[in-house]
């Protein structure tokens, strides 16, 4: 029956259990709902907004989890509901409104259908959407009547799903026939050629989920086992770096917010997925969409009327899109440390009408295996088909085919139907028990794959593609009692992944998951009959096929297209317009401030991070590229940029390739790579309105000149994804997205410390030089002002000489090296004018003046607003930096030197032109602030766009602190143990846990992996703990309230609250709780146990995500850990969403030891009471703080660092750890160690 509960402000909680509750249990859920009220009706008035009824929301998956941890036993399904009026919003994708509540809210007179027998596959094609080819009908009938039976729709549906375009490619492998006249080569064919020609340091490409490149020798630092308590260890291992893009288009369009999700959760997965399982580092994104409209007086938008959108409007696409790829990253722990973002709309003279309606979401990351691991092991009969994560929910239902044709083929309901659900914490615990088998000696995963597009039937058939399977249907996991077979084999449920593991291995394997709460089920077994079968108990098979009969032998695909000539006009412009034209090009959503995208991306989770998108003393999103370090010695590393130019390949698609190639390398190029530009390898990522006329054509054109183009200047294109039904269609009338490729470059990093910032040196003995990499005259087609001037213009810039390209990159990259470039930014969206501007934007004070008699040119408009290829150097001495750019042949000008005026100055040809740095930046700005506003609300919108210019980060080092390891005598190579010893305590979604763990064994802790699982069950007693530390993270994903899911799981354990209560009665011990464990020490009372009134973390204000530097005046306390930094002013990370101190007491009763040096949002992130960050106890020995200073113990980890102590070892931050260990030292010795 279902039993509802009432908080006061209206919410209410519908608990589906299999009995009444009782007092005690109704006391339980009581205080886990935040002292919500029962009802004791069975219904409920009321109009009311939830999710719904058929499907289960990972919200509840997890609310459900915590009651059982709580010994709650029963409860099936909780979900919550919303009071609501006519005016109240909802998502109909994933809501719908209730006229009052009651005992049929879950039910949905559904049975599980019957497996059926399909007479007409043509019609069941046509019914279900399918999108199979007349081709692969015929094929499916052929192979009926040559079974002698009828196929079942799990067969077809499987078929249709393994073989759509989406999972198979099929137009990448296909046949090309161009103006008559067939291509010599596919396009997938031309990709490979790069491989082929320059494999540099590829270990695997083509034949994974995953590319992979030799990696340096690092340090792993892992705890010695995983199955129980254990503590970490270093060891050398030589790897291999992964790099990796998926577009999750189509189910973005549908409903953002959970297709951003899943997008990113599907690439991390394929990461994961790499060689016999490779772990995730670091992730990307990229969203194109028509124009927002959040300004009337845009003309550019004008250019086409609003379409009656068919899901949701590009304003909330972008906003619930990028959303879900940040909340699935900030859950899961993958920081997100670079991106892109274009809005687009054009009518082109031909009638054609191109917009990013079919939107663009991509989703790309960095990562890296142990090298014994690159390469998959060799399937065996006998072996055991294991599935790690989640149920099976009608969830993505054909979610691969439906992905494969334009959007709005189908009626709605069938698009409807692929939409999927995004669980990022049990995918976590899926990763935390692959991570562990990674990092342990012997390896026990022979092959791995993740569920995504198709569901168990891609993923499993992958598996036992060389051995065939048979699969216990009823072994598998179902979270919907109503599934059919088809929809439990084929259904796109995400957070899964499949294992082949020897049968001897399985206890172990079991071990780890119990441990990690990770759901494990042995699902069947290889065979070596090549069949694969799905088999329920009573012996029917809904799929009983030949291996090589599921993925079918169609014929190829063929595309015949003609060229079609486009002519665009020429752009008209006049010199007196400048200041409007740059206002206007600011203001473009490609150019203006990304900030509303990187304030709710975590960007330092992991403390790995070296280089994200925020830069200098305002944290502006700047940076040309991301980078993070492979261990914690910092040193070898890795960057990824991005690249792409559509506009431009509106008018020539060949030079649209190379200037998407070279956009990401003159963004990379700025880290010091360890093989130059032969180090980097590509993925690239192709959408195209395929089989509209003239646009197969172009896109071969557009292949062709990748790969021609990657070829001649020595790099590979070893990973991508193609997405080529990028049309959406209203009735009649249909908008094509332009023909896009968007180039994701990667490479390992020499030394993360020489990674270049584009933030000007305010040092009037530098100069500011323009190296040109294009080697093309200037043009302005396809540029940023072309677009603010509704155009695109006829002239596109190119790379006319790779040779000169590759010598160009080489150069810039010996300066680099060198050490000699203090500041260097890419010039590409925008031109050169936004370029020196940006330069300019991160600082409070001082200029440019500027000098461009030397660049012959008369035309100061194409002059700065032209888009070719090029890179700003600022160097304090010209003469090296020339040497080794005339040695190469390459171009260059010294065009500007710093001032202490706010301005930029140029002048040409006799005359100057003044821009006010200050002004241009609040207009670069205010897009931000526009889109900003429809997610953080206007109060905080608003309030951030006046006074991010007003806060810039100021330290104040104690000048006792020398910045030096021996200093503190730390020795970063340690192996022996010392006998002071800390735990981490995690729980489910936990992800801060390994840089806390590091930054204690640094300060110089033995430190042990504690899992709640290890407190609950009695394996952890903590009685030989001397400093317990709670990480941060998404325990639970904060369901019912941040780290409420993790305190439950205490107080209602016995064993564990007892563990916890012994600890905190001794007095020889300290702790610490970092964000999440900040909350989790409130939820316990462990502060401050005399209080009768609790403090409490709330919602931030904003009531979202916030991610940040910032900097934290330490105030005169006795805190352990931090006293001796009183009075200092620190730079740390926040990441949070529920990080807002409420307090029921005066001041006077809390000991502050932290506060935000800016009382005023967004420097004080969530809007605490006094400005609150961190707390002690009364005795100074227990710490809980909202900010990481386990991310920022590095002057490489943190955004920003004074350049005064640019030689520092460490921060202050590592000072307190350190002053953690001396402590312990001294209650056990009398004296601290030095």
């Amino acid at each position: 029956m279902i039993q509802f509960f009432h908080l006061p402000a209206g919410t209410v909680y519908a608990v589906d259990a299999d009995h009444l509750l009782n007092e005690d249990e109704r006391a339980k859920l009581t205080w886990l709902f935040g002292n919500a009220t029962p009802i004791e009706g069975e219904t409920l008035r009321g109009q009311f907004i939830g999710p719904r009824r058929e499907m289960i929301t990972p919200w509840s998956t997890n609310a459900v989890e915590i009651t059982q941890n709580m010994g709650l036993s029963g409860i099936a399904r909780i979900e919550e509901y919303h009071p609501a009026d006519a005016d109240t919003d909802c998502d109909p994708m994933l809501q719908r409104r209730y006229d009052g509540l009651d005992q049929r809210l879950f039910t949905t007179d559904r049975r599980p259908e019957p497996i059926v027998y399909i007479d007409d596959i043509a019609a069941y094609n046509q019914r279900e959407g399918l999108a199979l080819s007349d081709d692969e009908v015929r094929y499916l009938d052929q192979l009926s009547q040559r079974l002698g039976r009828r196929l079942t729709d799990s067969e077809v549906f499987g078929f249709s799903q393994v073989n759509s375009e989406h999972c198979r490619h099929k137009i990448f492998g296909g046949t090309f026939i161009i103006d008559d006249v067939e291509q010599p080569h596919s396009l997938f064919a031309m990709i490979k050629r790069t491989s082929a020609e320059n494999p540099n340091g590829l270990v695997s490409a083509y034949k994974d989920n995953v590319a992979f490149n030799a990696g340096p020798v690092v340090e792993q630092f892992a705890p010695a086992s995983g199955d129980r308590p254990d503590f970490f260890a270093t060891r050398p291992i030589a790897t291999v770096l992964a790099l990796k893009a998926e577009t999750h288009n189509f189910p973005t369009t549908v409903e953002p917010f959970n297709g951003a999700a899943t997008g990113t959760g599907g690439e991390i997965r394929d990461r994961l997925g790499g060689g016999r399982a490779s772990l995730p580092l670091a992730g990307t994104a990229v969203y194109m969409t028509a124009y927002p409209r959040t300004d009337p007086d845009r003309a550019w938008e004008r250019i086409l009327d609003p379409r009656t959108w068919l899901y949701q409007t590009p304003a909330q696409i972008l906003i619930k899109a990028s959303n879900g790829a940040s909340d699935f990253g900030n859950k899961f722990g993958q920081p997100l440390i670079c991106g892109s973002l274009l809005t687009f709309e054009h009518a082109a003279e031909d009638g054609r009408k191109y917009a990013y309606d079919k939107v663009i979401m991509l989703a790309g990351g960095m990562g890296y295996a142990n090298r014994r691991d690159a390469l998959k092991g060799t399937p065996e009969p006998g072996e055991k088909v294991v599935i790690i994560g989640g149920d099976n929910y009608r969830i993505g239902m054909g979610g691969g085919a439906v992905s494969s044709v334009d959007t709005g083929r189908y009626a709605s309901g069938i698009e409807l139907n692929a939409v999927q659900r995004a669980n990022p914490e049990m995918q976590k615990r899926a990763a935390n028990v692959i991570r562990t088998l990674a990092e342990s000696d012997d390896n026990p995963i022979v092959s791995i794959h993740d569920h995504g597009a198709g569901g168990h039937l891609n993923c499993l058939s992958e598996l036992v593609e060389t051995t065939g399977g048979r699969i216990d249907m009823d072994c598998l996991p179902v979270g919907d009692p109503t599934l059919s077979a088809r929809e439990i084999i084929g259904n796109e449920s995400q957070e899964r992944m499949g294992l082949l593991i020897k049968e001897q291995d399985i206890d172990r394997v079991r071990r780890i998951a119990e441990r990690e709460r990770a759901p494990m089920y042995v699902a069947g077994e290889t065979t070596g009959d090549m069949r694969f079968v799905f088999e329920q108990k009573d012996g029917t098979r809904p799929i009983d096929l030949r291996l090589d009969d599921m993925f079918g032998n169609p014929p190829r695909t063929v595309m015949e297209d003609r060229t079609v000539p486009q002519t665009f006009a020429p752009l008209t412009y006049k010199l007196s317009e400048l200041h409007t034209y740059l206002e206007n090009v600011l203001r473009l959503e490609a150019v203006a401030c990304k900030d509303w995208l990187t304030n709710k991306a975590d960007r330092s989770v992991t403390g790995r991070v070296a280089r994200q998108q925020c830069v200098g003393e305002l944290q502006l999103p700047l940076s040309d590229l991301g980078a993070v370090a492979l261990d914690y010695q910092g040193q070898h590393g890795m960057a990824t940029s991005i690249g792409h130019a559509p506009q431009a390949a509106l008018i020539d698609p060949a030079a649209g390739s190379r200037l998407a190639i070279a956009e990401a390398l003159t963004n990379i190029v700025f880290a010091d790579l360890a093989g130059g530009l032969r180090s980097v390898s590509l993925s690239a990522n192709w959408m195209w309105p395929c089989r509209n006329p003239g646009e197969d054509a172009r896109l071969y054109r557009a292949v062709e000149a990748a790969s021609d183009f990657a070829c001649a200047i020595g790099i590979n294109i070893p990973t991508g994804k193609d997405s080529l039904s990028m049309t959406q269609k209203y009735g009649d009338d249909k908008v094509l997205a332009p023909g896009t490729v968007i180039i994701s470059a990667a490479a390992e990093v020499n030394d993360i410390h020489r990674i270049v910032s584009p933030v000007l040196l305010n040092d009037a003995n530098t100069e500011i030089y323009y190296v040109d990499f294009s080697g093309c005259d200037l043009r302005l087609g396809g540029s940023a002002f072309a677009q603010s001037l509704g155009s695109v213009g006829n002239e596109v810039p190119d790379v006319v000489d790779a040779d000169y390209f590759r010598r160009a990159f080489g150069a810039v990259q010996t300066a680099i090296g060198s050490g000699m470039v203090h500041a260097g930014h890419d010039v590409s969206a925008g031109g050169l004018l936004v370029a020196l501007l940006e330069m300019c934007f991160a600082n409070v004070e001082g200029g440019m003046e500027v000098d461009l008699d030397a660049i012959p040119d008369s035309d100061l408009v194409k002059m700065l607003f032209a888009e070719n290829p090029a890179v700003l150097l600022q160097v304090r001495a010209g003469e090296p930096l020339e040497l080794i750019l005339r040695e190469e042949g390459v171009r260059f000008y010294r065009i500007a030197r710093p001032t202490d005026e706010r301005h930029l100055l140029i002048n040409k040809d006799g005359a100057s032109y003044h821009f006010g740095i200050d002004y241009m930046r609040d207009v670069w700005y205010g897009s931000s602030y526009l889109l900003d506003r429809l997610q953080s609300g206007e109060e905080c919108a608003a309030a951030r766009y006046e006074n991010y210019k007003m806060q810039p980060l100021k330290f104040r080092i104690p000048e006792t602190f020398s910045g030096s390891l021996m200093a503190l005598g730390l020795d970063p190579h340690r192996q022996e143990r010392r006998g002071i010893r800390a735990a981490i305590l995690r729980d489910k979604g936990t992800n801060g846990e390994r840089e806390m763990a590091y930054a204690l064994h640094l300060a110089g802790f033995d430190v042990k992996d504690v899992h709640l699982t290890d407190l609950a069950t009695g394996r952890e007693t903590l009685d030989e703990i001397d400093f317990a530390v709670f990480c941060g993270g998404f325990s639970n994903s904060d369901v019912l309230g941040s780290a409420k899911g993790w305190a439950a799981g205490i107080l209602y354990n016995p064993r564990a609250r007892a563990a916890i209560d012994r600890f905190y009665a001794r007095h020889d011990t300290l702790s610490l709780g970092i964000c999440n464990g900040c909350q989790l020490m409130a939820h316990l009372g462990l502060l401050y146990p005399d209080h009768a009134e609790r403090h409490a973390l709330l919602h931030n204000r904003s009531h979202k995500f916030e991610s940040g530097f910032v900097t934290l005046d330490i105030p005169q306390n006795d805190s352990v850990m931090l006293g001796s930094l009183s009075g200092a002013r620190i730079g740390v990370w926040v990441a949070h969403g529920e990080g807002r101190f409420a307090f029921p007491y005066d001041e006077s009763r809390y000991r502050i030891a932290a506060c935000y040096s800016y009382g005023e949002y967004p420097a004080n992130p969530n809007g605490s009471q006094w400005g609150v960050a961190a707390l002690t106890s009364a005795d100074g020995r227990h710490l809980a703080m909202m900010p990481h200073p386990e991310r920022a113990i590095f002057p490489w980890q943190c955004a920003h660092y004074p350049a005064d102590h640019r030689e520092d070892e460490v921060t202050p931050w590592m000072e307190a750890f350190v002053n953690a260990r001396r402590w312990i030292e001294e209650k056990r010795h009398g004296r601290p160690s030095e």
